[in-house]
This record gives C-alpha cells, structure tokens and sequence, in this order.
C-alpha cells in the first residue's frame, strides 16, 4: 500500500506522515509531497520518499500520485487560489486510479455561511462528482490561529461573541486525518473539533495556565478588520477572518468532539493542556 500526502512541507502535511509512521505505516510506503521539499530532508532520512510537487504544476501532481493506493489531500492555503488548485489534485488523483481520498475540509462545509467554506464546498462537490472514493475530514479551528503568547502582552481580541469554538490542536487534526486514511471508510464525513469554548473562556484557560490576567475584547466584524488590518494583516484576509468570527458568534464552528475522538481512539487533548504546551 502506497500512501501520498500533500502539503507535507507544511504543518499539518508533515504531523499527518508522522502520525502515519506512529500507527505502523513503513516509511518506505509514504510518499511526502510539496514545494519545498528541502523542508522535509530528514523524513527522508527516515525512509519516507520524498517528492516535489505543487498544486499549481498539474504534471508534477501526475508523477506524485502514480501507483498510489490512498491520498491525504491537505487543502491548498492560499484563498481565492484553492478551486484551480484542488481542482487539478482531483484530476491527477482520478487520472492515477487512486482507491480514496481523504481530504481536509471545514465544519458543515455543504452549508457554512463562512466565506472560507465555499472553496471547501466546491472541492467536496468536485471530490463525490469525480467517483473517487473520498472521506471528509471537516477541521474546525486550530489552536495554533491564536497568537497566545502575544496574548499575554495584548490581550485577545476578536469578534465571536458568546459563540463556541471548538478549538483542538494542530497535531490532533493530523492524527485523526492520518487515522481517516487507514480506516475502512469510502465515503464518510467528519466533523472535527475540541473543547467548545468562547473566546472569553479561551482567554481564562491562558490565565489560569500562564498565572497573567488575559482578558478577551469583542470588537464585532468591522472593527475587529481594522484592528487585523491595523497590525499587519492584508485586508482581504483580515476581512474573511472577521467573517468567520461573525458567524462562529452565530455557532458555525461548534463541532463536539464525538467523530475526532472516534477517529483518535482516546480523548482529544485537554484544552488547558494544549495551552500549557503553547505557552511553554
């Protein structure tokens, strides 16, 4: 069995080929793809086969895949950019007679009124019209979003209201793709996340953990813009960063944990602890 991830030069890329490794896969059986692949010497090191593909260089996707079995297909980072991308993934993918697909979306990514879920939700569309046997992995939000330790200095700030998000760590989203690939499924959803919490509870979990007064500041999506806009962050993105907080207020990102506990095999890591380890 030949299993390909892409984006492996990226955070989740790289946790999931670890992930795989810890549950028994051979190296030799893992093909790590991405740009730059200068990123990811030592997991050659260790055996794993390294390739340099990008989404943007269909050809290099159809050398990548070939006499593959499975695909963890890590979306693409850049939006607005995604559709062509993903889009030329699926191809190669269908082209190479790949047997699954397990592909990292967002929450409800058929209904999210998140700006962010709409490339998702054409790639899920184009994934189920290609024929290729795929699985939905739909991450809610990272950990890793929130700058915690600039927290400590400046507080939090954001525009979720009482909303819950369901934030788990980085490396347990690529554990539980990783688990999704070696699954019998063929065509299943998982919607992904940890401990829901508001971001005034998130900003006490970082108190209690860091033994400093953080305090959480609404600002609602306009101003909550600006002040991305305000501190470094394009524009564009600061706008759909504004979007997905506007909708979190409204419940978009509260996932539960039943389906990442599933494919985990144990509890998602504890939220104080993951912020302990953050801070650190």
């Amino acid at each position: 069995m030949t299993i390909v991830v892409t984006g492996a030069t990226g955070h989740l890329g790289r946790l999931a080929v670890e992930s795989l490794i810890g549950r028994g896969v051979p190296a030799a059986e893992i093909v790590a793809i991405g740009r730059s692949v200068e990123k990811i010497q030592d997991l050659a090191d260790r055996g794993v086969v390294v390739k340099q593909a990008s989404y943007d260089e269909p050809d290099t996707l159809r050398e990548a895949f070939a006499g593959a079995d499975k695909l963890l297909f890590v979306s693409a980072s850049e939006p607005g950019k995604r559709i062509q991308q993903h889009t030329n993934v699926i191809e190669a993918a269908k082209e190479a007679g790949i047997g699954k697909v397990v592909y990292t979306s967002i929450p409800r990514a058929d209904t999210s009124p998140l700006i962010l879920a709409s490339e998702h939700r054409v790639t899920e569309q184009a994934l189920t019209e290609s024929g290729v046997p795929s699985v939905f992995v739909r991450n809610s939000w990272y950990l890793e979003n929130y700058d915690l330790k600039g927290a400590l200095e400046h507080g939090l700030y954001g525009a979720a209201g009482e909303g819950k998000i369901s934030i788990a760590t980085r490396a347990d989203y690529a554990e539980a793709a990783a688990a999704a690939v070696l699954t019998d499924d063929e065509q299943r959803v998982y919607e992904l996340g940890g401990e829901g919490v508001t971001l005034a509870e998130l900003a006490a979990v970082v108190s209690q953990q860091s033994g400093r007064e953080v305090a959480y500041t609404d600002l609602g999506p306009e101003k909550y813009t600006e002040f991305l806009v305000s501190v470094g962050v394009p524009e564009g993105f600061a706008a759909i960063l504004a979007d997905s907080d506007k909708h979190a207020a409204e419940g978009a990102l509260h996932t539960g944990t039943e389906d990442i506990e599933k494919l985990l095999g144990r509890p998602v890591t504890p939220l104080a602890q993951a912020v302990a380890a953050a801070l650190a």
